[in-house]
């Protein structure tokens, strides 16, 4: 079976087009629901001898007047794991929360109380971000090294699109962001671009084997040739990030979705987006002809 994924190709750009202006937009506009790691607060850690309801926890903690909190199970059923935002500068109520259990009848050992201060966040949110930077860059240089710089700057634009439209989502529906979420972004960087760099290499030795075709249907041979590979390696990573979302409890459900979100998308972006911007930079069959090196026809001779 041959696909024409070239037909539809503006058509997708347009929707591409379109999530990633709207990515922009959310994220401006609406910002992000920044998780403890980021905005500063309390995290509690509570191991009880028997397993105790969540929603149990967190009525105790609504009742009381605690506000802006999370409550999840960390490791087993019997430690539960508590995130508040600070109630006002300068005071901690880790302490507070484990002594409102404790009246409640809800007796556990106290296993951490930590504070995360806001610069500490501000910092963490910094330093993510470049290492971002930085990891777009260095992936820039290898692929403009190891193939040729258009195909570096089609891997680049898929990247850069697949981060900003996971970044839009969780912006636009307000799902928390913390560091879980920033290693999903650097490890969805590096699946996409294993995804880039094995469509960019069949499409390399086809434009310099099959001289005969124009290059939109060397694209589209070059497409169909690994669509087997992308589909399987796509729908088998999903399988366990969908267990993992679904079964791993709430402490890495922000990396599973992230991911989740982030393969889908680069399996499109690896189809699309760079053969997209390979086009819009006219490559051509003369851009992968290998130089040959001088006094070559000399050294073979006798």
């Amino acid at each position: 079976m041959h696909i024409d994924f070239m037909r539809f190709r503006k058509i997708l750009l347009l929707v591409s087009a379109f999530l990633f202006v709207g990515a922009l937009t959310s994220i401006t506009l609406r910002g992000f629901n920044l998780g403890l790691d980021f905005s500063g607060g309390s995290l509690v850690e509570i191991k009880y001898p028997e397993p105790v309801a969540l929603e149990t926890i967190r009525s105790v903690l609504e009742e009381s007047g605690f506000e802006d909190y999370q409550v999840v199970n960390f490791g087993s059923n019997l430690d539960v794991l508590i995130k508040i935002a600070e109630q006002s500068a300068g005071s901690s109520v880790g302490d507070e929360v484990f002594n409102t259990l404790t009246a409640a009848g809800l007796n556990g050992e106290l296993q951490r109380n930590e504070f995360v201060g806001p610069q500490i966040g501000s910092e963490l949110r910094d330093q993510g971000g470049l290492g971002m930077l930085v990891a777009l860059g260095m992936i820039l240089l290898y692929v403009a090294f190891r193939f040729q710089y258009k195909f570096a700057l089609g891997a680049v634009g898929a990247l850069g699109h697949d981060v900003v439209i996971i970044l839009g989502l969780f912006s636009f529906f307000r799902w928390d962001f913390d560091l879980s979420v920033l290693a999903a972004l650097l490890a969805v960087i590096g699946y996409s671009l294993n995804d880039s760099i094995v469509v960019s290499d069949r499409i390399r030795e086809n434009f310099r084997s099959e001289r005969a075709l124009s290059s939109i249907e060397l694209l589209n041979l070059s497409l169909n040739q690994t669509l087997s590979r992308t589909i399987i390696t796509s729908l088998t990573t999903l399988l366990v990030l969908f267990a993992l979302f679904f079964f791993g409890g709430e402490t890495v459900k922000g990396f599973s979705l992230g991911l989740i979100i982030g393969v889908i998308i680069g399996t499109y972006s690896s189809l699309y987006i760079v053969t997209s911007i390979l086009i819009q930079l006219g490559l051509s069959q003369d851009d992968m002809v290998v130089p040959e090196v001088e006094g070559a026809d000399f050294d073979d001779m006798p």
